[in-house]
């Protein structure tokens, strides 16, 4: 059997318990590997998301603030059709969030913001602490709502940094990943054999982590990112080490 990747030394190997130990530790390796591997793709595919979320709810705030600019809506009505999307599209866009990054987001927030609480924000914002909506002249709510309808279509920069520096860092480890598996594919002696273990591998431990991910939010409820991420770690070595068994 050829060298993979992970072999030191001058690879004459032995008989008996080294291989065995060998074996082993390739298996704890590709294990590794696949969990890592795992936690990228994820990582990737949550700031995807993340970028939607901000293109869909940018254009749908540009959208209402023109409606109402030019008459076709009510300030107010502009406001609640506002929210209403934005909350939408935050539950429709975790729906597709890897379980790790949907119980991140449920922790900074469990639930799109409601009306009221929303009026009352951008008045004492607006206007001051201590504020109040229904105080307001008309030509004062009519800032608030549009303070609000704008307001929709910004995210978090806060969190958007921090899923840029996390699609990067995922994309690099994707890419290192990938470039492993070339290698033992190379240096394999049956190379056919051997890029289907890489990729069984792999795929086993990413859909193990994003099913341990899954099953660990429903025991510990919303908003459980650590929980949630040692599910997904278990889920996705447990899975790789059983596809591992059968090469």
């Amino acid at each position: 059997m050829a060298d993979t990747f992970w072999t030191f030394g001058s690879g004459t190997g032995g008989t008996g318990s080294g291989q065995d130990d060998r074996s082993v530790f390739d298996r704890a390796i590709d294990v590794l590997r696949a969990d890592v591997t795992a936690a990228a793709a994820m990582a990737t595919n949550d700031a995807q998301v993340r970028l939607l979320y901000q293109r869909q709810i940018s254009e749908a705030a540009s959208a209402l603030e023109r409606a109402a600019r030019s008459g076709q809506l009510s300030w107010a009505q502009a406001a609640d059709e506002a929210i209403l999307l934005r909350n939408t599209t935050l539950e429709a866009l975790r729906g597709r969030t890897s379980p790790v990054g949907r119980a991140m987001a449920e922790q900074m927030k469990k639930y799109g913001l409601n009306r009221q609480t929303l009026l009352a924000r951008y008045t004492e914002l607006l206007f001051g602490a201590g504020a109040r909506f229904d105080r307001l002249s008309a030509a004062e709510q009519h800032r608030v709502y549009a303070e609000v309808v704008r307001a929709s279509g910004r995210s978090n920069p806060q969190v958007n940094a921090m899923m840029q520096r996390a699609s990067r860092f995922g994309r690099g480890l994707i890419v290192l990943s990938i470039g492993v598996s070339v290698y033992n594919i190379a240096v394999a002696d049956d190379p056919g054999a051997q890029a289907l273990q890489e990729g069984a591998v792999m795929g086993g431990g990413i859909a193990g982590g994003i099913a341990g991910g899954a099953a660990a939010g429903l025991v510990c409820g919303p908003g459980a990112p650590v929980c949630v991420g040692i599910g997904a770690f278990v889920g996705g070595a447990l899975a790789a080490f059983g596809v591992s068994l059968f090469f």
